[in-house]
């Protein structure tokens, strides 16, 4: 330091300057550029350093440089001995768990309790699977339960188009919509869905739960809306419109007049939404939706419907129930899966730029939610120009062929078959300990999987095995299980007659 600079830390040390601010003397001291800058304010010093300037050298800031790393491993971590939680943590996981207990007990006790099964699904052997017995051997059993209607799941173009996206692009999306997760998959699909449903636009999600729990509740709290829904729904429809927190009606399934009598009856200047399925998942039952959408516009309502199990299956292009019907343009909101007759995963909306666009800024299921990977999306496009041409419906032939023939040969063995028109073939039961016991001889005997359904899925005194039969099955393989169901029938004395309710 300058002479002249030691001159006026003496000083300013001696007795405390007015422009010194709040500084401590020791810092100054210890940071000669702003030692030097103070002393500029003061009258006094600043006079005299102006008049000595020239013969103060200049003096480079000293900064400290961090360590220099030279190699990753000094990066990993420590493994660290973790602490005893204690009496007091051990208590109350234990408070806790013994309530998880007893509800679990519960569902044993009444049924319901449901054991995942682990299938290694054979993509060269559709619709063949390896399933684990009790003494931890392999067998091969036949699948009578996939959703995966139409085999696209191992569709040669479709699995070569996957894996050389994730070549390209890996296996992850990277993030949300918003944050480094759209990638031009993603919009070539939303623009291919938007297409196939004749809408201006589509929105895509994690999966179709999502998108009907979004969608409803946020266009629902956006239109300050009263929700009208049918008693079927789906249980994502259904938390749509819990979590929307609006007024709602539930009117009979499938029943029009009960429908109209509910908005006869509501507030002609409030908003309104009508909320029903095309097929429906475990009744296989079809809405009348010409019907609905009519009414619903009578009464000024949007129509919301959810075309799940019925697109890739239905219509010319597998657009759904609402196109093979000519009606798509009296359908509002449609929403839609990948994961079912496109072989994949995931979900969608579609309809007017402006209802999608309300969707996508105020969703938080869609905001918040890391995005489908772009092999996904890019596999998906495919499966959808597969199914919307030659090929596709070449496949929908032989599909409907198959459920027909399966349903044709129930009946005519005298089992229960629901009343169904769609591909989806219920058979009654009635009981939950009787369906979990036909669903487990079934596998275990004679290598036959088809999945018990029971509550909450149905109501009590619902429960049913629901049947799939795809374009892979033959008609052997429908006479083998036919003739299994008899036996097991028989062997259970399981009722044969079916009373549809009222």
């Amino acid at each position: 330091m300058s002479t002249l600079m030691k001159t006026a830390a003496v000083t300013m040390s001696m007795a405390k300057c007015p422009f010194l601010g709040g500084e401590t003397l020791k810092f100054l001291r210890q940071n000669p550029k702003l030692l030097k800058s103070t002393a500029f304010k003061c009258p006094i010093m600043g006079s005299l350093m102006t008049k000595g300037l020239a013969s103060i050298p200049f003096q480079k800031e000293v900064v400290e440089k961090p360590p220099i790393v030279t190699k990753s491993e000094d990066f990993i971590p420590v493994p660290i001995p973790q602490k005893v939680a204690g009496e007091k943590a051990e208590a109350v996981h234990q408070k806790y768990d013994n309530v998880f207990s007893d509800k679990i007990e519960k569902k044993k006790e009444d049924h319901t309790y449901r054991v995942f099964r682990v299938l290694s699904r054979d993509a060269t052997k559709f619709p063949y699977a390896v399933s684990r017995n009790d003494t931890g051997e392999n067998e091969q059993v036949s699948v009578w339960c996939s959703n995966d209607y139409l085999g696209m799941s191992h569709h040669p173009r479709v699995v070569n188009t996957a894996i050389s996206a994730i070549t390209k692009h890996g296996v992850g999306a990277g993030g949300t919509r918003n944050i480094a997760g759209t990638s031009h998959y993603h919009e070539k699909l939303e623009d291919r869905l938007a297409t196939l449903h004749q809408k201006e636009a589509a929105l895509v999600f994690s999966s179709c739960y999502v998108a009907n729990d979004t969608a409803l509740q946020t266009l629902g709290r956006t239109l300050n809306a009263e929700i009208y829904s049918d008693s079927g729904n789906h249980a994502s429809m259904i938390a749509g419109i819990r979590n929307s927190r609006l007024p709602k009606q539930v009117f009979k399934h499938n029943n029009v007049d009960h429908l109209e009598e509910m908005l006869a009856k509501s507030d002609p200047d409030r908003a309104k939404i009508v909320a029903f399925e095309s097929v429906y998942s475990m009744t296989g039952t079809m809405s009348p939706i010409e019907d609905i959408c009519d009414i619903a516009h009578k009464h000024g309502a949007l129509t919301f419907i959810d075309e799940v199990h019925a697109v890739g299956l239905y219509g010319a292009t597998g657009a759904g129930l609402a196109e093979e019907r000519g009606i798509l343009n009296k359908v509002d909101i449609i929403t839609g899966t990948l994961g079912k007759a496109y072989g994949l995963v995931g979900g969608y909306i579609a309809g007017s730029n402006s209802l999608v666009d309300v969707v996508r800024s105020y969703g938080s299921g869609l905001i918040f939610t890391t995005s489908l990977p772009p092999s996904t999306a890019a596999a998906a496009i495919e499966s959808i120009n597969v199914l919307a041409g030659k090929e596709g419906q070449e496949l929908r032939g032989r599909h409907r062929y198959a459920y027909t023939m399966l349903r044709n040969k129930l009946i005519a063995s005298n089992l229960p078959v629901m009343e169904c028109p769609s591909h989806i073939v219920p058979l009654h039961i009635g009981n939950a300990e009787k369906s979990k016991q036909v669903m487990e001889i079934l596998l275990n005997r004679y290598k036959i999987y088809v999945q018990a359904i029971n509550y909450p899925t149905v109501p009590r005194g619902s429960e049913l095995l629901r049947l799939v039969a795809t374009p892979s099955h033959t008609l052997p393989m429908m006479d083998y299980l036919v003739g299994c169901l008899n036996y097991v029938w028989d062997e259970l004395d399981i009722s044969r007659d079916y009373n549809p309710p009222k």
